[in-house]
C-alpha cells in the first residue's frame, strides 16, 4: 500500500490519522511483504494482527491464513476495513488492552503480528505474553530506541519485567530497521522489526508470574525482600531469598521463573 494510496483512501474516508492512538501507517512494500513473509505460519494456524489500520499488512495475511483476528481500536478504520477493504479476517473493534482472553480466544493464537503503537508497546507485549500462551512466534514492530529494553541483561539500567518476560518466552532477532519514510505521516523515530520464538521456558508466564515480576521491579533501588513483604509471608520470603541484600536487576530471569515456583510451591503447601 503506497503512500499515495494510504493518503486518498483517509481523505475519501474522512479519517485523520490519531496521534492518541500512535497511528503511522505502514506504506512501504517492502517492509510489508518482509513482515508478513516472517509470520511463516501454516495456512490453517490461527493468526491475531493488533492494530490493521487501513489493513497494509491484513490483507496479504488474510491472503495466506484461513484463521486471520484483527483487533483494531479505531471505530472508523474498522468501518473501513469491514466497509471498503473488506479483508477476510474476523475483525474486532475493541481497545486490546481491554479486551478479555476469551474474546479473541487468546489460547488458541499460534502467531502474532503487529505494527506496535509505540505508546502502549509494554503493557501489549505483556498482555500477549501473559494470554497467548500457545502462541508460537510474535513478528512485532517496535521503537527502535526501545529495544535495548526488550533485550536488556541483569545489572543494566534497561533490565526490567519486559526484558525479564522477553527472555523467558524465547529467541529475540532484531529482523530489520524500518526508517520513518515508510510511514504516514512520517514519525520522527527510526522503527524495527524483531522476531520472538517460543523457547522452553516460556511455560512459566502468566498474568500472575508477569504481576510477581513487576512486584519485584516496584521500587528498583529497594532490596528484593522489602519489595515482595507486603504481598508474600515472611517466612516463606527468608526460606527462598537466600541473599536477603540482592536487588531485582541482580536476577536473572530463569532465577525470577524458580524463584516464583517455590514461593507459590510453598504457599499452596501452607
Amino acid at each position: 500500500m503506497s503512500r499515495e494510496e494510504t493518503r486518498k483512501i483517509l481523505e475519501s474516508e474522512n479519517i485523520l490519522p490519531r496521534s492518541r492512538f500512535g497511528q503511522n501507517f505502514l506504506v512501504d512494500d517492502d517492509a510489508i511483504s518482509r513482515i508478513t513473509a516472517l509470520v511463516d505460519a501454516d495456512r490453517e494456524d490461527p493468526v491475531l494482527e493488533i492494530g490493521p489500520g487501513l489493513g497494509a499488512l491484513t490483507k496479504p495475511l488474510s491472503a495466506l491464513y484461513d484463521h486471520l483476528s484483527a483487533v483494531e481500536i479505531d471505530s472508523d478504520l474498522y468501518s473501513y476495513l469491514v466497509n471498503e477493504a473488506k479483508v477476510s479476517a474476523t475483525l474486532i473493534n475493541k481497545d486490546f488492552l481491554k479486551l478479555a482472553a476469551e474474546d479473541y480466544s487468546a489460547d488458541k493464537i499460534r502467531y502474532v503480528v503487529s505494527n506496535l503503537p509505540y505508546y502502549c508497546m509494554t503493557p501489549i507485549m505483556k498482555k500477549l505474553f501473559g494470554e497467548c500462551t500457545n502462541a508460537k512466534r510474535m513478528v512485532l514492530m517496535t521503537e527502535d530506541e526501545a529495544f535495548p529494553r526488550i533485550s536488556a541483561d541483569p545489572n543494566n539500567k534497561d533490565y526490567g519485567p519486559l526484558a525479564v518476560c522477553v527472555s523467558l518466552f524465547g529467541d529475540t532477532v532484531k529482523e530489520f530497521t524500518v526508517p520513518g519514510q515508510c510511514f504516514y505521516p512520517v514519525p520522527k523515530t527510526l522503527s524495527c522489526v524483531i522476531t520472538l520464538n517460543r523457547g522452553e521456558e516460556a511455560s512459566v508466564l502468566c498474568p500472575e508470574f508477569i504481576g510477581f515480576v513487576e512486584k519485584c521491579f516496584a521500587m528498583r533501588r529497594k532490596k528484593l525482600m522489602n519489595n515482595l513483604k507486603p504481598y508474600y509471608p515472611a517466612d516463606i520470603l527468608n526460606k527462598v531469598i537466600e541473599d536477603k541484600d540482592m536487588r531485582a536487576e541482580d536476577l536473572t530471569p530463569v532465577e525470577f521463573s524458580r524463584l516464583y515456583s517455590d514461593i507459590i510451591s510453598m504457599i499452596s503447601e501452607k
